[in-house]
């Protein structure tokens, strides 16, 4: 394959994977872009288009038309999937808020432990010192 040809062939890989990301963006809440790679505007239709309706709001991109390959979301649903994802989100931060006082009774647990830790090695150091004496004090006696 020529290098003008992969060019090529990566920059269409590109733009496909950039639109399966706004197909995935779309799924949820208010959508970012349309599939088409067209912007997303705030829409207000008037009284002549939906008479049981009339001033429905929809996020539709810029470059609609009624053939399926441009994205339409009332306004309504978009927003309470929006609503709905940002509630996950505040729980989620509610769970690691309510895990916050119990790690610092851990962290608390784990500085006292280190604490008598550094005890024990400071008793350790000092008997480990004393032996050290008392052996070259006998070699001393043993010896001389």
């Amino acid at each position: 394959m020529d290098p003008a040809e992969e060019r090529r062939d990566t920059k269409r890989h590109q733009e496909n994977c950039n639109m399966l990301g706004y197909v995935a963006d779309s799924e949820y809440g208010i959508p970012r872009r349309c599939p088409c790679g067209g912007r997303i505007i705030d829409e207000v239709c008037g009284k002549e288009e939906y008479d049981t309706h009339p001033g429905k709001r929809f996020f539709s991109c810029i470059n609609y038309e009624a053939d399926g390959f441009h994205y339409r979301q009332p306004w309504v649903i978009g927003v309470q999937e929006e609503i709905e994802h940002l509630r996950k989100r505040v729980e989620e931060a509610d769970e690691v808020i309510k895990l916050v006082p119990n790690l610092n009774k851990q962290i608390e647990s784990v500085e006292a432990q280190v604490k008598r830790l550094s005890l024990l090695l400071d008793h350790l150091t000092g008997d480990v010192y004393n032996l050290t004496v008392q052996i070259a004090n006998l070699e001393k006696v043993c010896f001389e």
